[in-house]
């Protein structure tokens, strides 16, 4: 590590809801800068206006919070490096794309889409595939064919240009890549001309990311491996630009994989297998269509978090809960795999399930109240945090609360037909109505006092205890569920029990 202040970026561009992999590049980012005590920050990389989706920066932002990966700059937040959206910075990148022309790192280019559109079928046509670049770029509309004289006419009169990066001839570009080692591009092999500056007056990602990775200090580029083809690029960028001695170090991380299969996780993997993708539910503003999210599924953010750190990163022990801050002390990239990491959706559930059993009955308590609220239920704060210390055992997440707890709030409407063909006899109605009267004499309403009185009228009587149990249980909770009997009584109260028993006799007979 440099002496060079750690400065890292999550630059994500508003075209849609931020996916999970988005958010783990975003993580190991602010995890990177708090082991180092760096700065995150957030730049909104928007120079693509046609892909610009209304709502998908502010989904962003929302989902860092959600998070807790909250960065010290970016828009909203402010900073001596903004503004910190590029569609803001607009006017910054004209003066280093004619740099670049000046130089000879650059050229104008005027050849029409359709133009580039022909020579891609014909080359498809004969089974080949075109490239803007070194082999092809002296035979077409540009400024290294053109005289100096039509160039300028052209420009003049307004014709529509791009400027395109002159990749040098047969250069080796190697890299050391903190995550992959040492990487090697050849740029007669594998790099074309790309596009540096558009017609429309706005720079594309490759010249803008550069710039502003310049401009704000950026010490270290973390990012996914998709990105890894353009590095070679950035770092000529870098070199052409002067900027070599204070280019950042570059770090590619690995895919997130499907749960099964080959490939990138994706949407359409959720949607098949029923797990979101994404860290917020999100709304498409053009079609409606609803992507469910994490945290509207009932994951808490921890546990989000957790299952993100351990997709592409090893701890180095068998530890598999931790806390944002436990991570922020522990990461780093050299402990960062190459291969893709693939996402277990059972595992996402083990996670949430852990932070579930780690927080309070208060704490539980007080998420189950809007559940509750929303299901037209009015329960004193007493009650609710005595049936969630009954029930929160067997619950993963805040909705199995409801799932798991729901004949505490309402009479059963029905009775599981198993339950009763297996359990409700004949002579069942009239120990129940003995039942009934015997819970009538019962002062001390409580789980010990209800099951001493029960026991010995149960033994006076000489009846199995099973006999009647699950018909009583039944008649309670309408089905072979739920804790203990007696405190299942308790909670619904003398009166509630009784008028149970007796629904349970007329209903089922």
């Amino acid at each position: 590590m440099s002496d060079k202040k750690v400065r890292v970026r999550f630059a994500p561009s508003p075209t849609g809801p931020l996916h999970m992999g988005g958010v783990r590049t975003a993580l190991f980012n602010y995890l990177f800068a708090k082991k180092h005590n760096g700065e995150f920050i957030l730049r909104i990389e928007d120079t693509d206006q046609t892909r610009f989706v209304p709502g998908a920066e502010e989904y962003i932002i929302e989902s860092l919070n959600w998070c807790g990966l909250t960065p010290v700059e970016g828009p909203g937040i402010g900073g001596e490096f903004g503004p910190y959206r590029q569609s803001e910075r607009k006017d910054l990148y004209k003066k280093y794309a004619d740099q670049l022309i000046s130089s000879g790192w650059a050229y104008y280019a005027f050849d029409t889409p359709e133009e580039i559109d022909a020579l891609r079928k014909e080359a498809e046509a004969n089974k080949e595939t075109f490239s803007y670049g070194i082999g092809t770029r002296e035979n077409l509309n540009n400024s290294l064919k053109l005289s100096q004289e039509e160039v300028q006419q052209k420009l003049t009169s307004g014709e529509a240009y791009v400027i395109r990066f002159k990749m040098p001839e047969d250069t080796d570009v190697t890299e050391e890549d903190l995550i992959r080692g040492s990487v090697t591009f050849n740029t007669t092999k594998s790099l074309d001309d790309k596009v540096l500056f558009k017609s429309d007056g706005m720079p594309t990602y490759h010249l803008a990311n550069v710039v502003d990775d310049h401009l704000m200090k950026i010490s270290h580029v973390i990012r996914g491996e998709e990105w890894l083809p353009s590095m070679p690029l950035h770092v000529l960028l870098y070199k052409a630009l002067g900027w070599e001695a204070t280019k950042p170090r570059f770090a590619h991380l690995p895919l997130i994989l499907k749960p099964v299969g080959k490939g990138k996780l994706s949407k359409r993997d959720g949607d098949k297998m029923g797990f979101p993708v994404f860290p917020l539910k999100w709304t498409d503003p053009q079609t409606g269509d609803i992507s469910r999210g994490y945290r509207e599924d009932g994951y808490f953010p921890e546990a989000f978090i957790n299952l993100l750190a351990l997709l592409g990163w090893n701890p180095g022990t068998d530890k598999e809960f931790f806390s944002l801050e436990e991570l922020g002390e522990l990461f780093s990239l050299e402990r960062v795999v190459k291969s893709g990491s693939r996402f277990d959706p059972e595992k996402a559930k083990w996670f949430n399930k852990h932070y579930f059993q780690e927080k309070t009955v208060d704490e539980l308590a007080l998420l189950f109240k809007p559940v509750l609220k929303e299901k037209g239920v009015e329960a004193g704060d007493e009650k609710i945090a005595k049936v969630v210390a009954e029930i929160k055992e067997r619950c993963e997440f805040v909705s199995d609360l409801w799932d798991q707890s729901y004949y505490f709030f309402e009479a059963p409407e029905s009775y599981d037909e198993k339950t009763v063909s297996k359990r409700w006899k004949e002579d069942t109605p009239g120990k129940l109505s003995e039942i009934s009267v015997l819970f009538e004499s019962v002062s001390d309403w409580k789980a010990e006092a209800i099951k001493e009185a029960f026991s010995a009228f149960m033994n006076e009587k000489e009846w199995g205890f099973g006999v009647v149990m699950n018909p009583l249980r039944l008649s309670l909770v309408g089905g072979n569920m739920g804790p203990d009997l007696f405190v299942i009584c308790e909670l619904l109260g003398k009166e509630e029990t009784i008028k149970r028993i007796q629904l349970a006799i007329e209903k089922i007979g």
